[in-house]
């Protein structure tokens, strides 16, 4: 297959690369050249959309695309930054499709978890109607409604709303470990929050899923079906690294720092992969003890 990828430098773009590098691809980059020697000198590379007239001769289209958003407080302009790097991108990938003859048989365009807003502890699958209206949620619903406009006879879409993807080389879970080596890791706030969070592994695994299964479409949760409490994940973490836990990060703390973001991490939602299940996906790492010993058990 010949497939784009946008977003193919980051934490788990560079993972799908790895995983489809059999395939002819073409990775949006602003830096081609950093790329190339991060990813392979077999790939193609372009800057810029517009050097693409149509979609022609492309099988698949995966959408990894956008701006950190737990890396910096939430100004009015990084939200600005935070949407444009999603929606803009978005649009102009969306323009390829309709100027397409034979556009894409396939978009799988990411999304995340941030759709439902905060959310108590009861379950939440896709059939969720009732998000809470805040940030992340107007982010993702807008981002979303933009992928959906690539739907057509000839083009399917996947939606993947991602949750708290675990990994050794990036993400939360390399933020979290250094306090957490020093014996210095705790839950954060009440440590009752919900953690939807998955392996980096099986993120890569669902993503080449629905690319190869022709009858997937419209939204899937790209979570583990055991989301956990922060305070489990906590306890489970630092029991893997064989540190105390005894601490933990006040919420008022949070809330200085952080300002409005801290609601990533002292909010959350029990989200799971209904549609994928149904579809027949099997997780390799279901529950967190297993996903984190893969990642961390040597390390201690």
């Amino acid at each position: 297959m010949k497939i784009l990828i946008t977003g193919g430098t980051g934490f788990i773009g560079r993972e799908v690369v790895t995983r489809l590098a059999q395939h002819r691809l073409v990775i949006l980059t602003r830096h081609p050249q950093q790329a190339k020697a991060l990813l392979g000198e077999e790939h193609s590379f372009i800057d810029n959309l517009d050097r693409l007239d149509n979609l022609d001769g492309f099988d698949a289209v995966i959408n990894l695309a956008g701006e950190p958003i737990a890396d910096q407080r939430w100004s009015e302009a990084r939200k600005q930054l935070l949407c444009d790097s999603r929606w803009l991108l978005t649009e102009q990938l969306v323009d390829l499709f309709r100027l397409s003859g034979q556009p894409p048989r396939v978009l799988i365009n990411a999304s995340a978890v941030g759709w439902y807003g905060r959310q108590g502890p009861e379950p939440i699958d896709e059939r969720c109607q009732t998000p809470h209206l805040e940030f992340t949620h107007q982010l993702c619903q807008r981002w979303e409604a933009l992928a959906m406009e690539a739907q057509s006879q000839h083009t399917r879409v996947c939606l993947l709303r991602i949750g708290i993807v675990l990994g050794k080389e990036g993400g939360a879970l390399a933020k979290m470990l250094p306090a957490y080596r020093l014996g210095l890791g705790g839950p954060m706030g009440s440590g009752e929050q919900m953690m939807s969070w998955i392996h980096r592994q099986d993120l890569v695994r669902a993503i080449l899923f629905l690319l190869e299964h022709e009858l997937c479409h419209g939204v899937y949760n790209g979570t583990a079906p055991q989301p956990v409490s922060n305070r489990a994940f906590s306890k489970t973490l630092a029991a893997i690294l064989h540190r105390p836990h005894l601490l933990s990060v006040p919420a008022p703390l949070l809330r200085l720092v952080m300002g409005e973001a801290s609601d990533l991490l002292l909010t959350g939602q029990t989200v799971v992969p209904t549609r994928l299940l149904e579809a027949g996906f099997h997780f390799d790492y279901p529950h967190l003890p297993e996903a984190l010993s893969s990642l961390l058990a040597r390390q201690g």
